[in-house]
C-alpha cells in the first residue's frame, strides 16, 4: 500500500503505506521515509526503489502543509525533500525535520542554481533525476 497523498486537491487524510512483501531486515536503512515530492511520477518512482533497498514503510506527500501533518502524526526517520513545489518552497519542512533532528536530503531538477535557504546550504542534495546508487548512497549515510 503507498501513501499518497499527492495532488492539490488531496486531502492530508487519504493514506496509504507501502510496505513490501518480503522486507529484508537490512538495519542500514531508515524504516519510515517521507517522501514530500508534487510530481507523481517522480513520487512513485523514488518509492519503487526505496522499498527495493529495504525501507518498510515509505509515505509520500506534495505540499507543505501535507508533509508538516505527516510529520505531526509519525516522525519519519528520514525524508527527501523536493526544494520546488509546486507554488511553495520545502524550507518549513526542512526546518521542522531539523527541529526534531530528523536527517533529511533536498532534491532538485534545477541544479546549482537552486537558492537554498541560508540555513541549509551545507545540506546533501540530489540532482533529479538521480541515479539508484546516489539515492542508496543517500539514504543509508541518512544524508550526512
Amino acid at each position: 500500500m503507498r501513501l499518497s497523498l499527492i495532488g492539490k486537491n488531496m486531502q492530508p487524510s487519504i493514506a496509504r503505506i507501502m510496505i513490501p512483501a518480503s522486507p529484508d531486515g537490512s538495519s542500514d536503512v531508515p524504516a519510515d521515509v517521507l517522501i514530500v515530492e508534487d510530481d507523481p511520477i517522480i513520487a512513485i518512482d523514488f518509492e519503487d526503489r526505496l522499498l527495493g533497498f529495504g525501507v518498510r514503510s515509505v509515505r509520500t506527500v506534495g505540499s507543505v502543509a501535507q508533509a508538516l501533518a505527516a510529520i505531526a502524526a509519525r516522525a519519519p526517520d528520514f525524508a527527501l525533500l523536493d526544494v520546488e513545489l509546486s507554488r511553495e518552497n520545502s524550507f518549513a519542512v526542512a526546518e521542522r525535520l531539523a527541529a526534531l533532528k530528523i536527517p533529511f536530503v533536498f532534491v532538485t531538477g534545477y541544479g546549482a542554481e537552486t537558492r537554498i535557504a541560508s540555513d541549509f546550504v551545507n545540506r546533501p542534495r540530489l540532482q533529479k533525476p538521480c541515479s539508484s546508487d546516489a539515492l542508496e548512497a543517500a539514504l543509508r549515510s541518512r544524508g550526512s
